[in-house]
C-alpha cells in the first residue's frame, strides 16, 4: 500500500506538471488573436479554424489522460482519475478500456494525415511521429492483457494467444480461458490494428489483426440447421453461449476493410465449414483472402438485421433464450466439437454502439459492393437511431442529450463514427455530426478541467469533488470524437455553425 501512495504522488505531481507543459506549449498563436472569449476557461484552447481547434482539443485530451492514468512504462492504466483530487483507483482498466487509448491514438493520426494530405503540414510535421511512437507503446504493452489456452470450436481443436478481459501481471501470461475473454474484445482490437497498420505500413498491426480475425470468425456458428443453412452469429465470447449484437457488428467494417487490402492479391486462406447435405462433415477449402474476408462481412451483417433489428429500426443487445443453455461438447466419430447453439429471444435494451457499428458496416459494405440494400438501409438506420438516441431540449434546450449513464459515452462514440463513415454518400447526418460536435464544445467551453472533461458534457461536474472520477475510456472517447470531427470539416472544407447559450459553468462547476 506504501508504494502505492508513493506510485500515486509521484503520478500526481507528473501529471500535473505535463498538463500544464502541454497546454502552454500547443497553441499555436502566441500573440492571441484567434483566440475565443467565449466561456474560456484555464489552459483551454480555442481558434476561430474549427478544424484545427478540434485537433488541438483531442491532442491535448489524449496528452493528460496518458499522463494522469499510466503509472509506468509498461503502461499500467488505472481505470479512473479524478482530476480535482488527483487520485488514480488501483482498479486497472480492462483490454476494452486499453484499447480505448489507442481508438484515441489512431483517430488523431488519420486526422492528421487528412490535414497533410490537403496540403496543411505543419501538425502533421510535428505531432504524427510522437503519436505513432505512442501507438507502437501502447501495442507492445496490450501484450500484458495476453495469454494462451486451447479451444474446442464448431471445427477444431487448435491453441490461440488471445487478449483476456483482465491485465495479466506478465506479459503473455494473462488469463484466457472460458469467460476470461470475449470476442468483442478481440474485434475492437482488430478494428484498430487494421487502422494502424494503415496509418503506419508496420506489417506487425496487419499480422496480429488478421490472427485475432482467424480467432474470432473461428466462433462464427457453423452448424447446420434443419434447413441446411448455417445457425450463424457469434457468441458473445466462447465461454458462453448468447449472441450479441457487440460480438458480431464490430466485425463486419474491419472484415470489408481485409477484403480491399488483399483486394488485387492472389493470397488464399483456409476456410473451414460444415457440410450442408449431411450437417455433420467438417470440411476446408483455400479461397482468395479478399473474397473470404467479404463474404464473412456480408453473412454477419445478415445474420445481425436478421435477427437484432427492431420494429422501431435499431438494434437491440443479444440473442438469449439459447440452447443448450452453457457451452457444451458433442463428439462426431470420435472428434469433439463445439455443439451448435440455438438463440430464441431477441434481448434489449437498444444501445448507441450496436447501431452504430452495423450503420458503419452498411456504409463499408457500400463502398465495397454498391450493393444500393447497403445505402438503404444505412440511411433507414441513420434517421431511427438519430430519432431514438438523441433527445432534443431534454437537457439543454437546442441541445440533443445522448445518454451518459454506464459506459454510454464510448457507446455514443461508435455511433457518431457511423454517422462519419455514411456521411460521403449520405448528407443528411451532418445534423447528427453537428450534435456531437456542438454537446463537445459545450463541455469544453463550460466544464475543461485540468485537461478533463465531465461525464456529463451538458450538466458538468459535481459539487463533492471527490465524486467527479472519470473513466479513462471516456476521456479517450472524447478526444477521438474531436479529431474524427476535425476529419470531417476539413475533408468537407466547411464548417459547423455553432451556438454558444450562456455559460453555466459559475453554477455546475465544483467549489475550489
Amino acid at each position: 500500500m506504501k508504494i502505492f501512495k508513493l506510485k500515486n504522488i509521484f503520478a500526481t505531481t507528473f501529471c500535473c506538471l505535463f498538463v500544464f507543459v502541454a497546454q502552454c506549449r500547443i497553441s499555436p498563436y502566441p500573440d492571441d488573436n484567434k483566440v475565443r472569449t467565449v466561456n474560456k476557461r484555464p489552459g483551454a484552447f480555442y481558434s476561430d479554424d474549427l478544424a484545427e481547434q478540434n485537433l488541438m482539443r483531442a491532442m491535448q485530451l489524449i496528452d493528460s489522460t496518458i499522463a494522469c492514468y499510466f503509472a509506468n512504462d509498461e503502461m499500467l492504466m488505472s481505470r479512473y482519475y479524478n482530476p480535482f483530487t488527483k487520485t488514480c483507483s488501483e482498479e486497472t482498466g480492462s483490454v476494452w478500456m486499453y484499447t480505448a487509448a489507442i481508438e484515441s491514438v489512431n483517430a488523431v493520426m488519420n486526422c492528421l494525415k487528412t490535414f497533410r494530405d490537403k496540403g496543411r503540414h505543419e501538425l502533421y510535421d510535428k505531432n504524427f511521429e510522437t503519436y505513432s511512437d505512442l501507438l507502437h507503446r501502447l501495442y507492445k504493452n496490450a501484450d500484458y492483457y495476453l495469454g494462451t489456452f486451447t479451444l474446442t470450436s464448431y471445427t477444431q481443436t487448435k491453441e490461440w494467444s488471445v487478449y483476456g478481459v483482465n491485465r495479466g501481471k506478465r506479459k503473455g501470461k494473462a488469463k484466457v480461458e472460458g469467460i476470461e475473454n470475449v470476442y468483442d474484445d478481440q474485434m475492437w482490437l482488430v478494428r484498430e490494428l487494421i487502422e494502424a497498420y494503415k496509418l503506419t505500413g508496420k506489417g506487425e498491426y496487419l499480422d496480429k489483426a488478421e490472427y485475432l480475425t482467424e480467432y474470432v470468425l473461428d466462433g462464427w456458428d457453423c452448424t447446420r440447421l434443419p434447413s441446411g443453412e448455417e445457425a450463424g452469429g457469434i457468441t458473445w465470447g466462447p465461454g458462453y453461449v448468447s449472441k450479441h449484437s457487440c460480438s458480431n457488428g464490430p466485425m463486419i467494417s474491419p472484415l470489408v476493410w481485409l477484403h480491399e487490402l488483399y483486394k488485387d492479391k492472389k493470397d488464399e486462406i483456409e476456410y473451414r465449414f460444415i457440410d450442408a447435405s449431411d450437417k455433420k462433415t467438417r470440411k476446408t477449402q483455400q479461397m482468395k483472402k479478399s473474397d473470404f474476408y467479404l463474404d464473412f462481412a456480408k453473412k454477419i451483417y445478415s445474420w445481425q438485421k436478421k435477427y437484432l433489428l427492431r420494429a422501431d429500426g435499431v438494434y437491440d443487445d443479444m440473442m438469449g433464450g439459447c440452447s443448450p443453455g452453457k457451452p457444451t461438447i458433442e463428439s462426431i466419430e470420435g472428434i469433439s466439437y463445439k455443439c451448435g447453439i440455438v438463440c430464441r429471444d431477441r434481448v434489449g435494451p437498444a444501445i448507441t454502439y450496436n447501431s452504430g457499428t452495423m450503420l458503419s458496416g452498411a456504409a463499408d459494405l457500400y463502398r465495397a459492393t454498391e450493393n444500393k440494400m447497403y445505402l438503404d438501409d444505412a440511411k433507414s438506420l441513420s434517421e431511427a437511431s438519430f430519432s431514438y438516441f438523441a433527445k432534443l431540449g431534454a437537457t439543454i434546450n437546442d441541445y440533443y442529450s445522448y445518454s451518459s449513464r454506464g459506459f454510454n459515452n464510448w457507446f455514443n462514440g461508435v455511433l457518431m463514427r457511423g454517422y462519419f463513415d455514411i456521411y460521403p454518400v449520405y448528407h443528411e447526418v451532418n445534423k447528427c455530426l453537428e450534435s456531437f460536435q456542438r454537446n463537445l464544445d459545450y463541455g469544453y467551453d463550460n466544464f475543461f478541467y485540468s485537461g478533463f472533461l465531465p461525464n456529463n458534457l451538458l450538466t458538468g461536474w459535481r459539487q463533492n469533488e471527490s465524486n467527479n472520477r472519470v473513466e479513462a475510456m471516456f476521456n479517450f472517447a472524447f478526444a477521438a470524437e474531436y479529431a474524427i470531427l476535425s476529419q470531417y470539416l476539413i475533408e468537407i472544407n466547411t464548417s459547423i455553425p455553432l451556438k454558444y447559450p450562456p455559460s453555466t459553468a459559475e453554477t455546475n462547476q465544483p467549489p475550489h
